[in-house]
């Protein structure tokens, strides 16, 4: 019986949906998290009778046909880039982009990855780094007798050492853009790769055409809205739920059958 099947891949379906809910939610605190949604596509169809085909000598044909679909699947799960609301922090190295880009990371294997949370530190030797410890690109390297820092929109890094009153530039921000954000591969740590989806990045200054600028002293929220979730949550319990209704009534009906003897 087809039913039992086609409702079992739903059910399948409804979890996947279930679980990229949850990580949305459990995100929802995350700085620069972006939401993800399931997406879903019908499976091959059991053509009994094709539409189009002649149904009689006359040359008459048969106008819709019949159809009987095999259920779903999961066709992709896709992230939603728009931009999280900027949060005010006062941390010295927090930075926020208000607009397109991210910031660049150089990890320990030499790859450069990307992210939108600049929540950054500096290490012990003054160097400008993620929570990891892994050093943003281009390198800035802030001096150990820095009293204040002030960072530009345009991504120009500025400090006031001790016994100075002018600032010293010590780095310039560039931000990384790409044709098509979703297709970058997430890796955990707020972190993202360039894939062949996502196309080769295109570097630049922060406020030129296509980049966003910098926020000092904010970093930017997830962009998980907890109405909304918990809204699609309840959605796809309900979905699961009446997909478990048709394996429950197609067992009946399978078992209405066994029992009608000749």
């Amino acid at each position: 019986m087809r039913a039992l099947r086609t409702a079992a891949s739903g059910m399948a379906a409804q979890q996947l949906n279930v679980e990229v809910i949850s990580n949305n939610i459990a995100n929802m605190n995350t700085v620069g998290y972006k939401r993800q949604r399931a997406e879903f596509q019908d499976l091959l169809y059991h053509n009994v009778e094709r539409m189009g085909a002649q149904s009689s000598t006359q040359g008459t044909v048969v106008p819709t046909g019949i159809q009987i679909g095999a259920g779903v699947k999961a066709g992709a799960v896709y992230r939603i880039t728009e931009q999280g609301t900027p949060t005010q922090t006062g941390g010295r190295y927090d930075m926020a982009i208000e607009g397109k880009g991210y910031f660049q990371i150089l990890m320990p294997s030499g790859e450069t990855a990307y992210t939108r949370a600049g929540n950054f530190a500096v290490n012990g030797e003054g160097q400008l780094v993620t929570d990891d410890g892994y050093p943003v690109q281009p390198n800035i390297s802030v001096p150990q007798d820095t009293v204040d820092v002030s960072i530009s929109k345009s991504g120009q890094v500025q400090v006031i050492t001790a016994g100075q009153t002018e600032p010293t530039i010590v780095g310039q921000l560039e931000l990384a853009t790409f044709f098509n954000e979703a297709g970058l591969e997430a890796i955990g740590d707020n972190l993202l790769l360039e894939t062949t989806a996502s196309g080769p990045a295109n570097i630049g200054s922060p406020g030129e055409v296509g980049f966003g600028e910098i926020l000092h002293g904010f970093t930017e929220a997830s962009n998980v809205d907890a109405v909304a979730e918990i809204s699609a949550l309840i959605i796809a319990q309900r979905a699961y739920e009446m997909n478990s209704k048709v394996i429950t009534t197609a067992d009946q009906m399978l078992s209405v059958s066994a029992q009608v003897k000749s």
